[in-house]
């Protein structure tokens, strides 16, 4: 049957393929020339046509020309007859001729009214003989009988929606009387058009699946990324680690060393001392001995009162050297290095861990539609303070309208996020992420069952954590500027003093259902004394 061409997408979706056919060889143009009437032929079908006859004129409305025209081939029907070409299945089987007795030839029709397939020269009589112009021409197919009626002989022309089959006008007279017949192009066509549109429906599954496939490869290469990251920043932890643990090392062997030296310069001093109250003993022993012969009476009693003391020596019973090398000292030692090394540890994974944590970090503006009536926001969307006066604002579903509360634009349905925000002057303020659901309107109760999650300061220095009951905070320093990290999926929303690079706060264990979207306070005014803004300052992402 004829079927319109419908390629979506390409040119040759406007014309049908009797519009690109050759009305001499009945096929699709081959190099189309365009005679000066408006008509179309191909260019070896016009010259053969010419040179059989003595004038030139146009083969399919006769109209005659005095000179023989120069004719050029028309580029943009040729393309459009190719891509036609192209399309309907270059590579299906070839019919051959059935009326050729010899070599047969490719078919360029098959005739419903003939029943067979045949080719240009069979297909002559088509163009000039009355009886068979009423034939139906087709595209070359073998299987002729399948366009054939088998009951009436007749072209299978309509197609019953009923029953669901072919059939001819003969069959709309019997057996499918009053059932719903449509033109097999009608029908044709419109299951082109539905095949057409579940081909783009595949289509665009493939499409989902590559990218898909795509968004899995990036994931993973992330994910590597991330490993490698962390497997660098441990290796630097630890590498800092041992030299830590080295020099402290070297530092304990040196304390021990010079201790060991001074014990012996000491040794020294006290050995050579008591040499000499030896020496000074020796030389008053002898002078005893001398005396305890003498025969001079006289002698005796003149030096007997300074000879009968010892010489004058020190006590040497509460002397000795310390030589406690592996005890007090050594443990004293040993504690300040474990206390160093706990410090250095501390510090080198609370560096980490922020580290880690900054590749998350995204970029988070204020949305006004959500803001309190009293808040006052930057242009920009990055600052947020509380002013004293209400301002005239439609009173919207997504507006807080009692507590002084702003959302923001960007939210979030799983893995990771971070963003930070400049708290400095502030002594009151709330920080953290809400549900889409929350109620914005009266007093709120600001827990995770009611859809939030946040940390919040009040009178400068009372900071706790919006669970149920409240946690108090202990906070070691005034905060200045706090980070909140977010993973989704493992239901986590943490707190960090950024300046102090310390761990503020985690709500652990949560399960997340729906979007989340940061949350913001900048608290009431209190006469100026808390006029400084909340300020959401940007986060540069670590390699």
């Amino acid at each position: 049957m004829d079927k319109p061409c419908s390629f979506s997408g390409d040119s040759s979706s406007l014309l049908s393929e009797e519009q690109l056919l050759c009305s001499i060889c009945l096929d699709v143009f081959t190099d189309p020339l365009t005679t000066p009437c408006g008509h179309n032929f191909c260019k070896s079908c016009l010259t053969q046509c010419w040179e059989k006859n003595q004038h030139c004129h146009c083969p399919l409305c006769e109209e005659k020309f005095t000179k023989k025209p120069e004719l050029k081939i028309n580029t943009t029907l040729r393309e459009v007859a190719d891509l036609f070409k192209k399309k309907s299945g270059s590579d299906k089987p070839e019919v051959l001729c059935d009326a050729c007795t010899g070599e047969k030839l490719k078919a360029l029709k098959s005739c419903l009214g003939c029943r067979a397939p045949l080719c240009r020269s069979h297909l002559e009589p088509h163009n000039h003989v009355p009886s068979f112009k009423e034939h139906k021409l087709i595209n070359p197919v073998e299987n002729l009988e399948d366009y054939i009626c088998q009951k009436h002989e007749r072209l299978l022309e309509l197609f019953c929606r009923d029953d669901q089959v072919c059939v001819c006008q003969f069959c709309t007279e019997g057996d499918h009387k009053d059932h719903n017949t449509v033109l097999i192009d009608e029908e044709s066509g419109e299951r082109k058009t539905q095949l057409e549109k579940t081909q783009t429906d595949v289509q665009q599954m493939i499409q989902d699946r590559l990218k898909k496939i795509q968004e899995i490869k990036h994931s993973v290469e992330l994910n590597k990324r991330s490993t490698e990251k962390e497997k660098a920043d441990g290796v630097e932890v630890f590498t800092a680690l041992i030299r830590s643990i080295e020099r402290s090392q070297a530092e304990l062997l040196k304390a021990m060393e010079e201790k060991q030296k001074a014990a012996e310069r000491q040794a020294e001093g006290l050995i050579k001392e008591l040499e000499q109250e030896i020496t000074v003993l020796k030389k008053r022993d002898t002078e005893l001995e001398q005396l305890s012969h003498t025969e001079e009476p006289l002698h005796l009693l003149q030096i007997y009162s300074s000879m009968c003391s010892p010489p004058h020596t020190k006590n040497w019973t509460e002397i000795n050297i310390n030589t406690d090398l592996s005890g007090e000292t050594v443990r004293t030692a040993l504690s300040q290095l474990q206390q160093t090394l706990n410090e250095k540890l501390t510090d080198k994974l609370k560096e980490a861990e922020l580290n880690w944590i900054q590749q998350y970090a995204v970029d988070v503006t204020l949305d006004p539609d959500t803001a309190h009536p009293n808040l006052i926001l930057s242009a920009d969307g990055k600052q947020v303070t509380c002013g004293d006066t209400r301002q005239d604002l439609l009173d919207t579903p997504q507006r807080f309208n009692l507590c002084g509360n702003v959302l923001g634009k960007q939210s979030f349905s799983s893995g990771k996020f971070y963003y930070k925000v400049q708290v400095r002057g502030k002594i009151a303020w709330d920080l953290g992420v809400a549900t889409e659901s929350i109620n914005r309107k009266g007093r709120i109760t600001m827990t995770p069952q009611n859809g939030f999650w946040t940390v919040i300061l009040r009178n400068e220095n009372w900071c706790h954590a919006s669970a149920d009951p409240s946690v108090s905070i202990t906070l070691t320093e005034k905060v200045e500027m706090v980070g909140v990290f977010v993973d989704y999926d493992k239901g986590l929303v943490s707190f960090y003093d950024v300046k102090s690079r310390s761990h503020i706060y985690s709500f652990t264990g949560q399960s997340f259902t729906e979007k989340l979207y940061p949350c913001f306070s900048p608290g009431l005014n209190e006469g100026g004394k808390n006029s400084a803004p909340l300020i959401i300052c940007p986060v540069l992402k670590t390699a």
